[in-house]
């Protein structure tokens, strides 16, 4: 079975033509390249990126929309204080009770709620940072 990433060696070679013009530093790169070739460590970075991969194309909305999700409701508030400041300028009485309902609203949610959110959210966002450094790392490491 042929890896996705496998096929990719020959491009490697062509930029290694272009990125090293001098022929002994184009040689080791060369051998670097084989060498990790021949370590397995390709084969680890399929394997990551077929799990992120698959993590994108999960059919559980939960998995594959949760920061897109997020960000739709962040820019729906953004959006939403363009009409809201225009009413302000027209009727601002009608703004203050229009504000003073959201915030109600809001605080009609329990705090224990929104820590919850927040420890979640962030423990998300930093786990799936931590397997990017590490992901990085590795592709690093191929290069020495």
């Amino acid at each position: 079975m042929a890896l996705p990433l496998l096929s990719l060696l020959p491009i490697a070679g062509k930029l290694l033509n272009k990125i090293f013009p001098d022929p002994e530093k184009k040689a080791e790169a060369q051998r670097l390249l084989a060498e990790a070739n021949t370590r397995g460590e390709i084969d680890i970075l399929n394997a990551e990126l077929q799990i992120a991969l698959a993590e994108a194309k999960s059919q559980d909305k939960w998995t594959s929309r949760a920061r897109p999700s997020f960000l739709y409701v962040i820019y729906i508030m953004i959006l939403g204080s363009i009409p809201m400041g225009i009413t302000y300028a027209l009727h601002p009485g009608l703004a203050a009770n229009i504000i003073l309902g959201v915030q109600a609203w809001l605080s009609a949610i329990p705090s224990a709620l929104w820590s919850l959110f927040g420890a979640g959210y962030l423990g998300y966002v930093g786990s799936r940072s931590y397997d990017k450094k590490k992901l990085m790392d590795n592709i690093g490491k191929l290069g020495k």
